[in-house]
């Protein structure tokens, strides 16, 4: 294994994380989850309503607080943050969540009161680092550059690869840790586009997940397989390490025809 390519540091939070983080969301059972931890995974993202995931986090917790960092969040209002953080940490039975997200930021959306609410809670200890997922990639930009951030959210993959140009060049002015989702964009780079000719290949999930953390501004790219064996697959292919260059430059072809069946997707 390339331990340079598994592991990274979160940006400014300081934690050391393994790359391909781990997601529930697709409900693959407590049996995968515990082989993602039990395989170092430690970047866990963890929703309220996921009790399987719930269970494992309760088990893995107590002994080794520290190791993991559990990601989890709500939505963009006042109400919900305060309802959520409390609620969090009695549902896992924690002192404190590592990154709790505010989801689908909108352009102009994180208003000053919401940063100085989730900063009573990082002040209190109940969570301690603060984080955006958006699709509002200059807007994220923008907050990097003001230092608002701890860690930053966002679509990137072989078929979305604007974050390139609106987030990428921004990291150095603050260093927020950045978590990507969607490496296959929702499957659809598993799938031949229309026009692309049959004697080509199309790509795998590990080929997919590999173009992300190629991108050395990625500290973690996360996962939701639906079964072990997908996780295990994922898992075999981010430890052959980064892709050649002549694989970037396919997956970057195959993402513009993929991209370009439905550019309603930015």
């Amino acid at each position: 294994m390339n331990d340079d390519f598994l592991h990274a540091t979160l940006g400014r939070t300081g934690r050391r994380v393994f790359r391909l983080g781990l997601s529930g969301s697709r409900f693959p059972g407590e049996s995968t989850l515990r082989l993602g931890v039990e395989a170092g995974m430690n970047y866990l993202f963890w929703y309220w309503w996921d009790r399987h995931m719930t269970r494992v986090l309760r088990e893995v917790l107590p002994a080794n607080r520290e190791k993991y960092l559990v990601a989890t969040g709500v939505g963009n209002r006042q109400w919900m943050v305060r309802h959520g953080v409390e609620s969090c940490l009695r549902k896992l039975r924690t002192d404190y969540l590592d990154v709790f997200h505010l989801f689908w930021v909108s352009a102009g959306a994180l208003a000053e009161p919401m940063l100085e609410l989730l900063q009573r809670y990082k002040d209190q200890g109940k969570i301690r680092h603060i984080a955006i997922s958006t699709h509002a990639r200059p807007y994220a930009g923008q907050l990097i550059r003001e230092g608002k951030l701890d860690v930053i959210m966002m679509r990137y993959n072989a078929a979305h690869r604007g974050a390139e140009q609106d987030i990428f060049p921004h990291l150095p002015c603050s260093d927020p840790g950045v978590v990507s989702y969607t490496a296959t964009r929702w499957g659809q780079l598993l799938r031949r586009p229309k026009g692309w000719p049959a004697s080509e290949r199309i790509p795998t999930a590990g080929d997919c997940y590999r173009f992300v953390l190629s991108n050395p501004n990625v500290d973690v790219c996360l996962t939701a397989p639906r079964r072990q064996r997908e996780l295990e697959e994922n898992l075999a292919a981010v430890a052959r390490g980064p892709l050649p260059e002549e694989e970037l430059a396919f997956l970057r072809r195959f993402g513009d025809a993929v991209h370009a069946q439905a550019s309603f997707f930015l």
